[in-house]
């Protein structure tokens, strides 16, 4: 059969840009890249003309401040920076993995700490960040823009600031960051991927995960030598050792592991309490035999604690109060006012803390107002246990109250309506907040004051736009809540339903949605059925339902939710807005038009009336009216009202917004798909421009926009242009987002999608497999990518001429369609249409043309007379019926369509021209059959596939 009109058989994906009122320049806050902030534009001139002053940055000081050895490693480290790569991974070695792998104390941190000292003049900027978390790595990043753009940044928030670092270093060369202990290394992922000036250097405990990110330098214990040279410097630090006091030296070395913690430890309490290394080691007990372990960290920190301890309580009491509570905070930056209630006064704390700090116990910062503990000593805090009672039940963990009694005490007021929030306080709280949710002990009572203490940290959180990385504290609120309230008091409901908001922040709606569901059953028994809570609760698993695309589920919660709220609140209220728009987007993506748009008229009347013509949300309600007009083919109404809002947001928020590029970015889109290539490419190309020089090169909205230039280049048929651009953007989307990101796959089945066109299906069909392998994986069987991708590889296999391939994946991907997402889906019109033409293709007419006649008659009614999916439909039909000799039918049909098109797209548009040719050869083919002579047949012109986004 004869192709002569467009069969929809690749399905090019378009990246669509984030809803009104999101977007900035800056810095990922969840896990998928999807926090942003917006910085004002003298923020960001300042990002690019500030100068780091001569050796700026900031380092912490160590607590014995003594470095040794570890001359090869400097080397390696150096070399590794400085090469072909720009960042590195310190970690414990795997020869002695089985004693140290995943503990501390090896000297990871020193030996990046020494790195940095040596070689800072060679860097315009050295910064030091704690990275056991995304949320500290933010925290850390945001003191960059305190130090080098203070006048900003002391009225900026902690988000604002790290985007302001971002930037910077975006602009800036020569700079290097330390990540130190870092917990997961795709919390690095997005920092490696698009800061690209500088050196990037982090210590780890984490062996697996950095293959992709980094290479790996293995830190193995410190040799004998240098082992005994460190106890020696520390122990030893009035006056030379004598040749038996290194004998001595050596033997504690070797009993304790070459640990360089250890040997700190050892040396500053033969140093503070006067005593030689052989009777001190003669009482730890230290004489090993050939079955002790003594390459286990941990248990080696033990064994030498019993007498420093000791010692210390002789000494100072309150010093090892202090200690035990500070296990259990986080451990850098322990402000000195947080232990202040726990001494009597000033000069008590701090010579209680000047007594750990002699015995290298803790560090301080330079102003000496922040303390620092090792996480091992902390370790080994933490797992001590006071003696059990006479009833036999173990005591409390040390220092656990006090830390929570602390904490309480310094929790920030909450502020009042008129009162911005002080983030200051909370910012450098959190972590130890965190630290302690972390970490409760087993058997540990849950309390209200507790429940309490998290979830008004959650909430900061919350009120910061930072919901994903609330997770750890909601999961501990609701624990303890269940304990000490129940499992369906209000309260635990609350914090129950918070909890699965975060999990849908954070895109893990596999946990999101159970939660809701198990949430709204409890509140609808204990709260009733339209309770406001329970009202937002329905909405939000709706809402979780339809970003799983499961909108079968989605629409009648979200039909419900609509009127009860309209019912109990009113029509206007700005949640029955809310429901009201959500419902229209679900409409939308299930295909029913006629309703979205309906409704989305209706919403967008109100919010102008109600919130004004300019307001955030009722931008985003033009927008996706808009964006409704365009999936209906309507671009006669959608072109203006984009570049009405277009204009507004130029207006409101000016030319390089954010929000201002996303509209750009869908007018352009809509331009696309109208065909009116020669005003999408350089509107594509412009807020590209835009997009690379405010976001960053690989920030994830200029990939998007790279990835769309890329589809309207092949849309222009230039895939010498299309097909490198794409396999760019695709490599970029996997270092930055992950190989498996939503981004990342639509990427991945663009430049598949390009192979095709350019007949390269060797290329195309592996890469078409993978990425419908991946989609099964990640998305699941039925969900809508899932079917595109199933789709795209049959019709790719049809291209190859592989029906056997071809035609049961097509059924089979139509009869998926029909069930998951109904008959009139666009989807599944377009799967139907595809599935037709492969029947066309083997011959079969008898299954081709009914298929054809009801997927145009399905489409007339969904889409209307005029949509180009339509008008495919209508020209497949008419290329179907000529192949069967049924000119009589073939020819006015064509005939309509040379007159929509000409309508529509325009007299020389290539459509219109391939109408024109194709309406001329069945003219001749007709005179031909009733016996005319005729002098040429014109042939058809074959049209590229069209594409839906």
């Amino acid at each position: 059969m004869n192709a002569q009109g467009p069969q929809e058989r690749v399905r090019v994906e378009v990246t669509g840009d984030r809803p009104m009122g999101a977007g900035s320049i800056g810095v990922a806050i969840s896990g998928d890249n999807a926090r942003l902030v917006v910085l004002p534009k003298e923020a960001v001139h300042w990002a690019h003309t500030v100068q780091a002053p001569p050796e700026a940055g900031f380092l912490p000081t160590s607590a014995s401040g003594v470095f040794v050895g570890r001359e090869q490693e400097l080397t390696g480290l150096r070399e590794m920076l400085t090469g072909e790569g720009s960042a590195a991974v310190v970690q414990p070695a795997q020869a002695r993995a089985r004693a140290i792998h995943g503990l501390g104390g090896v000297g990871k941190s020193a030996l990046a700490l020494h790195y940095a000292d040596r070689y800072r003049s060679a860097y315009t900027l050295v910064w030091w960040i704690t990275a056991e978390s995304p949320e500290a790595i933010v925290n850390g990043l945001a003191g960059i823009a305190v130090q080098l753009c203070p006048e900003w940044a002391r009225t900026a928030g902690p988000d604002e600031r790290a985007a302001w670092a971002i930037t910077w270093l975006q602009a800036h060369p020569g700079w290097l960051l330390i990540f130190d202990n870092v917990e997961d290394p795709a919390h690095l992922r997005p920092y490696l991927g698009t800061l690209n000036r500088g050196h990037h250097l982090a210590t780890s405990r984490r062996a697996t995960g950095w293959h992709k990110l980094a290479p790996k330098m293995a830190l193995g214990l410190l040799p004998l030598e240098e082992a005994t040279d460190l106890l020696c410097a520390i122990a030893f630090q009035d006056c030379a050792p004598t040749g038996e006091q290194r004998d001595a030296a050596r033997k504690l070395a070797e009993d304790l592991g070459c640990l360089p913690l250890a040997l700190e430890q050892a040396g500053a309490y033969a140093y503070r309490t006067g005593t030689d290394l052989d009777t001190y080691r003669q009482s730890l007990g230290l004489v090993l035999d050939e079955h002790d372990d003594v390459d286990d960290p941990e248990r080696t920190i033990a064994r030498i604690w019993g007498q420093t301890l000791t010692a210390i309580r002789t000494r100072k009491p309150l010093a090892v109060t202090l200690l035990h509570t500070m296990a259990w905070l986080a451990p850098d930056d322990i402000p000195r006012s947080l232990l202040a209630p726990l001494a009597p006064d000033t000069i008590a704390l701090a010579s209680a803390l000047g007594e750990l700090h002699a015995y290298n116990m803790i560090a301080f910062t330079d102003d000496r107002q922040g303390i620092s503990v090792h996480r091992l000593v902390q370790t080994v805090l933490r797992t001590s246990t006071t003696p059990e009672s006479d009833t036999g039940v173990p005591g409390p963990a040390p220092g656990r109250a006090e830390a929570e009694e602390v904490v309480k005490q310094a929790l920030p007021v909450p502020p009042d309506n008129a009162q911005p929030e002080p983030t200051a306080p909370w910012e450098r709280l959190l972590p130890h907040i965190l630290a302690l949710a972390e970490s409760i002990p087993p058997q540990h009572p849950a309390t209200a004051e507790a429940v309490d203490t998290y979830y008004q940290a959650a909430q900061y959180l919350y009120r910061q736009g930072r919901d994903a990385h609330t997770i750890m504290l909601r999961t501990t609120t609701l624990t303890l809540s269940e304990q000490a309230f129940g499992g369906t008091h209000p309260d635990t409901l609350t914090h129950r339903h918070n909890l699965a908001n975060a999990y849908q922040a954070a895109g893990d709606l596999g946990r999101a949605i159970p939660l809701y569901m198990t949430t709204l059953a409890q509140g609808e028994e204990v709260l009733g059925d339209t309770h406001p809570h329970t009202l937002a609760n329905r909405h939000n698993l709706a809402s979780a339902y339809q970003a799983a695309g499961d909108l079968g589920r989605a629409l009648p919660l979200y039909m419900a939710t609509l009127a009860q709220r309209e019912e109990i609140l009113g029509d206007t209220h700005p949640d029955t807005l809310a429901s009201r728009s959500n419902l229209a987007t679900a409409y939308l993506g299930a295909g029913d038009l006629g309703k979205a748009i309906a409704l989305m008229e209706a919403t967008l009347a109100q919010r102008e009336e109600i919130l004004g013509d300019t307001h955030p949300d009722t931008l985003a309600s033009r927008s996706n009216l808009a964006t409704a007009y365009r999936e209906i083919g309507d671009l006669g109404k959608a072109v203006p009202l984009l570049a009405t809002t277009l204009a507004q947001c130029e207006g409101v928020l000016g030319s390089t917004h954010p929000d201002t590029l996303a509209s750009r970015s869908k007018l352009a889109t809509a331009y696309l798909g109208a065909g009116d290539l020669g005003k999408a490419i350089p509107l594509m190309e412009a807020t590209l421009a835009q997009r690379e020089e405010i976001l960053g090169d690989t920030h994830p909205d200029t990939l998007a926009s790279r990835g769309n230039l890329a589809v309207a280049y092949r849309g222009a048929g230039d895939l010498g242009k299309a097909v490198p651009l794409l396999a760019t953007t695709l490599a970029q989307c996997e270092r930055v987002l992950g190989d498996t990101h939503p981004h990342t796959l639509t990427s991945r089945n663009n430049l598949a999608s390009a192979y095709q066109a350019a007949g390269d299906l060797g290329k195309a069909i592996p890469l078409l497999a993978a990425t419908l392998a991946q989609r099964e994986e990640i998305l699941g069987d039925a969900h809508p990518h899932t079917l595109a991708s199933r789709n795209n590889l049959a019709t790719a296999y049809l291209g190859a001429g592989d029906l056997d391939k071809a035609i049961p994946l097509l059924e089979a991907t139509f009869a998926q369609c029909e069930r998951v997402l109904g008959e009139t889906h666009p989807h599944t019109l377009s799967s139907g249409n595809n599935l037709a033409s492969a029947y066309g293709d083997m011959g079969d007419l008898g299954k081709a043309i009914p298929l054809m006649e009801a997927i145009l008659a399905q489409r007339e009614r969904v889409l209307g007379e005029s949509h180009p999916h339509t008008l495919a439909s209508r020209n497949n039909l008419a290329a179907a019926y000529r192949h069967a000799g049924k000119l009589g039918k073939a020819i006015p049909l064509l005939e309509a369509i040379l007159a929509q098109r000409e309508r529509v797209l325009g007299q020389s548009h290539p459509h219109t021209v391939t109408s024109r040719n194709n309406l001329a050869a069945a003219r001749q083919e007709a005179e031909a059959q009733q016996g005319s002579t005729a002098t040429e047949v014109p042939k058809a012109v074959p049209q590229k596939p069209s594409t839906t986004t």
